[in-house]
């Protein structure tokens, strides 16, 4: 048993305001380092989804069903952790999701900056700001022409993606650094008052609990699949307009309902408030206030429907100077000290970056988390709700877990080494081998009903 990620998920569970007697019925067995880190990616892996699957655990007996264990492997975390990365589609290897110009550059100061291009526009934007071909060779020509953190800041104002690199010490003393140390893992917050929404009895711990996901990419989109595996009924709202990266979407998109509103029309953000209406969670990804210009901000959210579980998911904090600023998992590791710190552990001068996106991931498994913790609430107490998290807190919260020794030369577990833990299904896009949800429920086994589909493949409705 990982004492380790025991202690981690005991002081997440306790954090978002649990009782600690569930806590027996939690196993985490195995522990061994399953990536090559030194950080401890299979413990917080374990620990964010075993607690998430407890939470499930403990709706389900709110709503009068039997207690029951839930047991979340080591390996098969880690490997959770990876999802992408082992999916097939038809035996065949997806499209790469990865833009041929994206990664990590020196600057003219000798210091490094990462760029993040896998979006079209983004792409564009950083071939502008460097007046560069299309090349990567010329995007390392050009770059050496710039210091660091002036990219940085050039690049943040016009709305693209690019953090310099620095180490721990920096970032422990850059303003943002500072805010996310000061932030809670998980904040679950009180914005309104309403009387608990009736639920009856259900087979399974989310059944007939109605999730809104407005995401993409990897953490948001993970929310909503951990929450369909528990049973909700997960509309995932795109837009027909704003780029995605379809090799993700079929993983993330199993147990999924998907459908496309344009929320610049009216008639698009008429159709949300419809479906927001008879909804229990929202999640959402955008940049912090991001949507409240569109009249979907949390309070905009509670007014419309009182009683709502509103999640909030961002790159950088919910505070700080850089609370509004761009970004994905590489980025948030380069900014906040993990690249480098990987780098010095393999002993390399070069960045080295995490085997997986765990702090996508991490993300992802830790607002499902908060999301089932308030809905607790809401049953109990009334209300609606809050929940934030961020991709630099949960890196805050990994690196508070400690290093792992001797498992940088460790080789990343390959397809053949994972099939235990991989399911077949059909799809929209064709048959499907990918991960199986890590959390090993006693009572109510955690699997997805729907099949991933493509994102135009339903009408925006709850039912049909």
């Amino acid at each position: 048993m990982s004492e380790l990620a025991l202690h981690a998920a005991r002081q997440l569970w306790l954090d978002c305001g649990f009782h600690a007697l569930p806590l027996h019925r939690l196993e985490l067995p195995g522990t061994e380092a399953a990536l090559p880190s030194s950080f401890a990616i299979a413990a917080a892996a374990q620990a964010s989804i075993g607690a998430c699957g407890l939470a499930a655990a403990e709706f389900f007996s709110l709503r009068g069903g039997e207690p029951q264990t839930v047991s979340v492997e080591a390996r098969h975390a880690a490997v959770e952790f990876r999802s992408e990365h082992y999916l097939r589609v038809d035996g065949g290897l997806p499209a790469d999701p990865w833009d041929k110009i994206a990664g990590i550059y020196r600057s003219g100061d000798g210091r490094w900056v990462r760029i993040h291009t896998n979006f079209p526009h983004h792409c564009q934007g950083v071939l502008d700001l460097l007046a560069c071909e299309y090349d990567k060779a010329a995007v390392a020509e050009a770059m050496a022409r710039w210091n660091a953190f002036e990219f940085e800041d050039a690049a943040a104002k016009r709305g693209l993606v690019a953090t310099a690199l620095r180490s721990f010490d920096e970032w422990d003393a850059h303003p943002q650094g500072i805010a996310v140390a000061a932030q809670p893992v998980v904040s679950i917050t009180r914005i309104g008052d309403a009387p608990p929404r009736a639920l009856g009895g259900a087979e399974r711990p989310l059944q007939g609990i109605r999730t809104l996901d407005l995401t993409r990419i990897i953490a948001g989109p993970v929310t909503g699949r951990t929450l369909a595996a528990h049973g909700a009924d997960v509309l995932h709202i795109t837009s027909p307009h704003l780029p995605t990266i379809p090799t993700l979407d079929i993983d993330t998109g199993r147990g999924k309902r998907n459908a496309q509103l344009d929320l610049t029309q009216e008639t698009g953000r008429s159709a949300l408030r419809g479906l927001l209406a008879d909804s229990h969670v929202f999640i959402q990804g955008y940049r912090p206030g991001g949507l409240a210009g569109l009249g979907f901000s949390p309070e905009d959210a509670a007014r419309l429907r009182p009683g709502i579980v509103y999640v909030s998911l961002c790159a950088y904090g919910h505070t700080g100077p850089w609370a509004g600023r761009r970004g994905f998992d590489s980025l948030t590791q380069t900014a906040s000290g993990f690249n480098l710190a990987e780098g010095q552990a393999a002993g390399s001068d070069a960045p080295r970056a995490f085997p997986a996106q765990a702090l996508d991931h991490g993300a992802g498994y830790l607002a499902a988390l908060g999301a089932i913790a308030a809905l607790h609430r809401q049953q109990r107490e009334g209300g609606s709700w809050h929940v934030q998290v961020s991709l630099a807190k949960t890196g805050h919260w990994l690196r508070g877990l400690g290093r792992v020794d001797g498992a940088m030369d460790l080789p990343v577990p390959t397809l053949d080494d994972v099939r235990p833990w991989l399911e077949e299904s059909d799809s929209g896009f064709g048959r499907l081998l990918a991960v199986r949800h890590a959390a090993l429920m006693g009572l109510t086994p955690a699997r997805w009903e729907r099949p991933a589909m493509p994102l135009d493949s339903r009408a925006p409705a709850w039912t049909g």
